[in-house]
């Protein structure tokens, strides 16, 4: 099934799906778009009160925006792969059985309708779009789109990556520069993860904490910044941009040295760089406090 997604992409748009290709990756772009223009856009700024709902605490927020984008995803992926299941931040929210499916037989779709929720409801430009699919673990194909700041970041596995359709490519940091590196804040982690996250506090390193997780992500894939830290693993924030990075020439690690798996149960805090040498240097800090 996946290899059909992708022969059939290849055969009708012969890339990651241009402007006015018919290829399966660029029907999800089109789905991503419309769910965007439909769902999220006509409620920026102009969200009421009722139209925002903590989840776990004042900085855990959903909004009407992301209930409805995630149901309008929901339908129009699954109707471009039939058989393919969805894992979308709200859908666990309300059962988190549903997370279940990463581990599954079926293709998965990994929704955020809108990642960077916060931003989002102050009325700021700093949120995005996220959307995945996986098959048995692995990330086939990516898109990241920030309707306000009008990106589109596209990944396929094996064919690279793209920005606005133009190639993405992370690069290196200059030998010797101070590394650019966005965290989790040290506040929302456990006792252990915070003590590995200070251990960015050092020199070399020019460390703060992140905002939207995907426009992070995109930020590494361009080169505008240089690594990532995370202390979370929530699939819908991390497997589009950890795709995005990997085809941008990035690299990753769990802090045990291993690969970052989708279904979680991974070794905390984690380390994204513009390549493996980067990735290092932020794996040997992190442990360095541990």
């Amino acid at each position: 099934m996946i290899d059909d997604f992708l022969a059939e992409n290849a055969r009708n748009a012969g890339s990651t799906g241009g402007a006015g290709s018919v290829g399966q990756v660029a029907l999800v772009e089109e789905a991503v778009r419309e769910a965007v223009a439909t769902e999220i856009m006509p409620r920026h700024r102009k969200l009421a009160a009722d139209d925002i709902i903590e989840k776990s605490g004042p900085h855990d927020l959903v909004t009407s925006a992301d209930r409805e984008a995630e149901k309008h995803l929901t339908a129009a992926l699954t109707r471009i792969l039939p058989g393919s299941v969805v894992v979308g931040e709200e859908a666990v929210h309300a059962d988190p059985a549903v997370y279940g499916a990463l581990s599954g037989d079926a293709p998965v779709w990994i929704v955020d309708p809108v990642d960077g929720t916060r931003q989002f409801v102050r009325g700021e430009s700093g949120f995005c779009t996220l959307v995945a699919l996986a098959h048995h673990g692995e990330l086939i194909a990516s898109w990241t789109y920030a309707p306000v700041l009008q990106e589109m970041a596209v990944a396929v596995r094996g064919r690279g990556a793209t920005l606005n359709g133009a190639p993405l490519r992370s690069g290196s940091p200059e030998p010797g520069a101070v590394l650019r590196v966005a965290m989790s804040h040290p506040d929302f982690t456990t006792d252990e993860q915070k003590r590995a996250l200070l251990g960015l506090r050092t020199e070399g390193v020019d460390a703060r904490a992140c905002g939207s997780a995907g426009l992070e992500y995109l930020a590494v894939a361009r080169g505008d910044l240089d690594a990532l830290a995370f202390n979370w693993e929530f699939a819908w924030d991390h497997a589009a941009g950890l795709l995005l990075v990997a085809e941008a020439g990035g690299s990753h690690a769990t802090l045990s040295g291993a690969r970052f798996r989708l279904a979680g149960d991974n070794d905390l805090p984690f380390a994204v760089g513009r390549d493996e040498a980067t990735v290092a240097r932020i794996r040997e800090a992190l442990l360095s406090n541990v």
